[in-house]
């Protein structure tokens, strides 16, 4: 019977105690039946909003944008193209008059 690998340190020595899986290097233990909460990783909009890839969202602050005298005004449109795991920018998107950029999900509202 083939394990699978740790989730956390991706280590192929996993063992079984009972219904638990457990990585003897870096000693995460789960449950490989029971659905992840962590897994269901979830977005917010500044409205309190989950956001998803493909939604439509407005700006809903000015934001300067780094490294440029550029200023993008609150009401700009973008759609987001991808919702990434990070902790200061989770939104990939294409923003209107702006293009391709990473933007913070807390200054967005959903369309």
């Amino acid at each position: 019977m083939s394990l699978p690998p740790c989730p956390k340190c991706q280590s192929e020595y996993v063992y079984q105690d009972q219904e638990l899986l457990i990585c003897p290097e870096c000693a995460y233990e789960w449950n490989p039946t029971a659905e992840a909460e962590e897994d269901a990783f979830t977005v917010k909009d500044a409205n309190g909003t989950p956001l998803q890839d493909g939604d439509k969202v407005t700006l809903a602050k000015d934001l300067k944008v780094k490294s440029s005298s550029m200023i993008m005004k609150i009401g700009t449109k973008a759609v987001v193209k991808r919702v990434l795991d990070k902790k200061d920018h989770e939104l990939d998107c294409k923003v209107d008059g702006a293009g391709d950029m990473m933007v913070t999900a807390k200054f967005v509202k959903k369309a």
